[in-house]
């Protein structure tokens, strides 16, 4: 972090009382605004490093573990309480701000917020209420939202068990672990009436009354409610619903689901909130437009005047490429669930499985959520230009006609909230060279302008850094991984990566589609490319498989197979239990980003956009965000822009145009030197910051979401 004197802070911020600033770090450690500040985190981290690290850079349980005396002590350190009022301000001022995008653009929503229901929120690794991508790019969406001054409301549920934590047996099997995670100690408050008491409402689930409590996660100026079943008036079973992300059965789904849509908008109608918009983040959220009908047909309207009313508030975003991704229930699991709920409903069992069947006529098929989101939605969208395009192939028979194109699903293409995705160094690095001016992440202009005044000596030097960074964290560990399996690997650890190795990283939710072994297709080519004498490489690998996916554990264990090979040792390497945490390791640390799914079953993929503001490239397949960002000198591809129908064949066509990339062009620019710099590898960088930042952000996509999906007259 840049050296500031406390004299310049205290001359730049208003000098707050020691009472103030205590009440100010209570505020500010409840606010997820400081998980995109990285002052902010500074603060906490310096109240107690080892604290900061052993409760996962949680501030809540930091401020838990340290006292009013020692705070108040330690606030009479000039320089730490300059520190304080100055990022004190900087919060506050944001807060306060009058002066937002949407102040001035989006002045409709100010009364009536846009909803935003996603089945997970990935905002921290403190929050763990996420499994992967699509949580991911629901923290980046409400942060974005927050940033731009948009009234943006989420709704997910809280998962006091979270996702799992991941550890690997001996043998290199996944197997996963669920901790308990107190609401006490984490970033959250519990919901209350004026009267201090919790807010609570209830929905019908099969032939019982579950009842639900909501948490709030304040992210920045948004809102967060996380729903709760674990109460003592709820039967014993409906406890556990919300304990895990995607646990149990398909009867587990469907009430996480019940919970989600219909809980969502009763516990919105509780607090008093009517949203102008409900955006539907994927399918698990569908039942929502059920209570909004409900609510109609109570009203007096009828089945059709409701549908439209709901349509007309309701927006959809699809994530899923196949048909198989798209969660479906049966006619017996569907009239065991709602058999309640259908009478206040007001209309008969079919009807309400037409709503949610592809062909309506087929009494026996599934009820499927995508297709309850697009017949009740007034707008629809993929999350890429090809995943657009895919989707309307893929839905075309709803709709009636042989042409996509008279398909009414849109895109946008997803971002990244590009703040949360740096770490320290890499935040000092562009705060000193764009002297605090953010508007660099997503004006091309002023990025430009900046860039003009680093050199390559200062953009290499920032990459030595970073990689060194990332190498010492994956050494610790290793260490941590390897005493917890009791494997005498010890000697390796001096000798495990170098800072002066080109870098390779691949890390993701392990599902099949996402081929994470494909580089290993030919060991012996990979073997003689990774142990090149002058030009070698390394790999670093991380992800977690679904606890039902044995094909992605698989891959897992081929994986850490490898790494224990006597050709690869200290050199490809598997962590256990990624989180956002490793992420923002590995995607500042690598210098390149590999990305080798199966086209076009990559939706949209963001984790190759996480790299660009630490100067990481990326290396993929031309599919999702990557096939429109890539202009062939700001990374590379693998392959063309084309995929066959025989999967196998695909494997070897790929395999080798990656190997051939590697050994023919990507390889050796990296060791090209100039005077002891890569100046074309830094060309290359150069280029991805100035193409990429300023476009494949949640600022840009957010804005894209307002003007052309949430605006009324969109």
């Amino acid at each position: 972090m840049s050296t500031v004197t406390s004299s310049s802070l205290l001359e730049a911020s208003r000098v707050y009382s020691v009472p103030e600033q205590l009440l100010g770090l209570k505020q500010l450690s409840k606010n997820l605004w400081w998980s995109w500040n990285g002052e902010a985190q500074a603060l906490f981290a310096e109240l107690s490093p080892r604290l900061w690290s052993k409760f996962n850079h949680n501030p809540s349980e930091v401020m838990m573990n340290v006292s009013e005396q020692e705070l108040t002590a330690r606030l009479a350190d000039t320089a730490f309480s300059a520190q304080v009022s100055h990022v004190l301000k900087k919060f506050y001022d944001y807060l306060g701000s009058n002066t937002t995008w949407a102040h001035t653009h989006a002045t409709e929503f100010a009364d009536h917020p846009v909803a935003y229901f996603s089945a997970e929120f990935g905002l921290h690794e403190s929050l763990p209420i996420y499994s992967g991508g699509l949580g991911v790019l629901a923290g980046d969406h409400i942060k974005a939202a927050s940033d731009l001054g948009l009234n943006f409301v989420g709704i997910s549920l809280y998962y006091r068990e979270g996702y799992f934590q991941q550890r690997l047996s001996p043998d290199g099997w996944q197997q996963e672990l669920y901790p308990l995670y107190k609401p006490d100690f984490l970033p959250l408050d519990l919901v209350t009436d004026a009267d201090g008491k919790p807010i609570v409402v209830s929905v019908d689930l099969a032939h019982s009354i579950v009842h639900l409590q909501g948490w709030a996660v304040k992210v920045g100026r948004a809102t967060l409610y996380l729903l709760d079943a674990n109460l003592e008036q709820n039967e014993h079973h409906y406890r556990d619903i919300t304990s895990r992300v995607y646990g149990g059965d398909s009867t587990t789904r469907i009430n996480q689901e019940v919970i989600l849509g219909i809980g969502g908008v009763k516990f919105l109608h509780a607090l008093g909130l009517r949203p102008k918009v409900y955006h539907m983040n994927e399918g698990h959220s569908a039942f929502l437009t059920l209570e909004l009908l409900r609510e109609h047909i109570a009203s007096g309207k009828s089945l059709t005047e409701a549908k439209e009313l709901v349509k007309s508030r309701c927006v959809f975003t699809t994530h899923t490429p196949v048909p198989a991704g798209h969660d479906r229930f049966s006619p017996d699991l569907m009239d065991y669930t709602f058999s309640h709920f259908i009478k206040s409903l007001g209309i008969d069992f079919d009807t309400l499985m037409s709503l949610g069947r592809e062909n309506p006529a087929d009494k026996l098929s599934h009820f499927t959520m995508t297709v309850l989101c697009l017949n009740l939605s007034r707008a629809a969208n993929g999350v890429s230009e090809l995943h657009g395009s895919v989707s309307r192939e893929m839905w075309k028979h709803l709709y009636g006609t042989a042409s996509p194109s008279d398909v009414p699903i849109g895109y946008i293409t997803n971002g990244i909230h590009t703040r949360s995705w740096i770490n320290d160094k890499a935040d000092a690095f562009w705060r000193r060279h764009a002297d605090d001016n953010e508007a660099f992440f997503t004006d091309a202009n002023t990025l430009a302008h900046i860039l003009a005044g680093i050199s390559d000596a200062e953009l290499w030097a920032l990459r030595y850094q970073l990689r060194r960074e990332m190498i010492e964290f994956v050494r610790q560990r290793l260490e941590e991984q390897n005493l917890r399996h009791g494997w005498e690997m010890g000697i390796l650890y001096p000798h495990t990566l170098s800072p002066d190795v080109l870098t390779i990283g691949f890390a993701r939710r392990f599902a099949t589609y996402k081929r994470a072994p494909l580089i290993f297709s030919d060991i012996e080519r990979i073997s003689k490319i990774i142990n090149h004498s002058e030009r070698p490489v390394q790999l670093v690998f991380a992800g977690k498989a679904h606890p039902r996916d044995n094909g992605g554990k698989k891959f897992i264990q081929e994986i850490f197979h490898i790494t224990r090979m006597p050709q690869f040792l200290g050199k490809v390497i598997f962590l256990e239990n990624y989180d956002m945490n490793v992420t923002r390791h590995l995607i500042s640390g690598v210098d390149v980003w590999l990305n080798t799914p199966m086209r076009p079953l990559e939706a949209s993929g963001t984790s190759g956009q996480k790299v660009v503001a630490s100067g990481g490239l990326n290396f993929s397949i031309l599919d999702g965000w990557w096939r429109e960002a890539y202009n062939g000198s700001n990374g590379w591809a693998i392959g063309k822009d084309e995929h066959l129908p025989d999967q196998d064949a695909q494997n070897k066509l790929d395999a080798a145009a990656l190997y051939d990339t590697l050994e023919h062009d990507l390889v050796p620019m990296f060791y090209e030197r100039n005077k002891g710099i890569p100046t074309n590898w830094i060309a290359r960088i150069r280029n991805s910051m100035q193409t990429l930042m300023p476009v494949y952000n949640t600022h840009r996509m957010v804005t894209e979401y307002i003007e052309k999906y949430y605006k009324t007259n969109a």
